[in-house]
């Protein structure tokens, strides 16, 4: 099962919210289509701006737009210039007020689509596919995630048949849910033909539960709540600890 579904869908309401956060009604199709297109263009004019994803939320007349990028200087520009610009192309598109709030990617190594987006442009520039990849995942590591596995299938290296390689450091549990897994695709568009990227990001567990609200970041603990990511080596020290601590029942 966790390997034939998408991870992040696969853990929607679990541990992971919503990138739209409305109701339809009547008016889904609409809204899910206007959704779409705000999602397209922005990704098409801010190309460059490190974008990894786009929260929309809607009430009765206004639009609040969330993009979190690891570059936040290009989309604000001087004096929050390029902002007022966004918020009039997307009033043409919407027909809506629009309010635009934008979030900071502290760590871009450990964000599946900023990773996938750096692999391809890399395979676009010639750069070979292997040092891209070997690259990527050991900055990664570094940075401090769990695990990560890329995959990469086409015309590698220019190669008469198409084939499929796969490179991964570290553990990427897909069966748990509770494992804290980013995923996300990429295309690279080569002169001899296109080829596929997909990663995967493994950041520890979430225990307790999670905040859903897609206004915050991706998944964002309560403040009041001790519960927090936690790595193998720290889990193993919470059991033996509850395990000391536990008393013991004479039979």
């Amino acid at each position: 099962m966790g390997q034939k579904t998408n991870p992040i869908a696969n853990r929607l309401g679990i541990i992971r919210g919503w990138d739209s956060n409305w109701y339809g009604g009547r008016n889904f199709a609409t809204k899910l289509v206007e959704d779409d297109k705000i999602r397209k263009y922005l990704n098409a004019r801010l190309s460059k701006a490190g974008i990894a994803k786009i929260v929309i939320e809607r009430t009765l007349k206004l639009v609040t737009v969330t993009i979190h990028t690891a570059r936040p200087g290009i989309i604000i520009g001087k004096g929050g210039q390029e902002v007022d610009k966004l918020k009039e192309e997307l009033k043409k598109i919407t027909k809506k007020e629009i309010q635009i709030n934008i979030s900071e990617i502290k760590r871009p190594e450990l964000d599946a689509v900023i990773v996938a987006g750096t692999v391809t442009s890399q395979i676009e520039g010639r750069i070979s596919y292997r040092r891209a990849i070997k690259t990527s995942i050991a900055s990664a590591m570094r940075i401090g995630a769990e695990g990560i596995k890329v995959q990469i299938s086409g015309r590698l290296g220019g190669a008469e048949m198409a084939r499929r390689e796969q490179y991964k450091d570290g553990r990427i549990p897909l069966h748990t849910f509770r494992a804290d897994i980013d995923y996300a695709t990429s295309e690279a568009h080569t002169t001899y033909g296109r080829i596929g990227i997909k990663v995967w990001i493994c950041k520890g567990e979430i225990y307790g539960r999670p905040d859903l609200t897609p206004a915050a970041a991706s998944t964002k603990l309560k403040p009041s709540s001790e519960h927090q990511h936690k790595g193998g080596g720290e889990r193993d020290r919470d059991r033996d600890r509850d395990r000391r601590n536990k008393p013991r029942t004479r039979k």
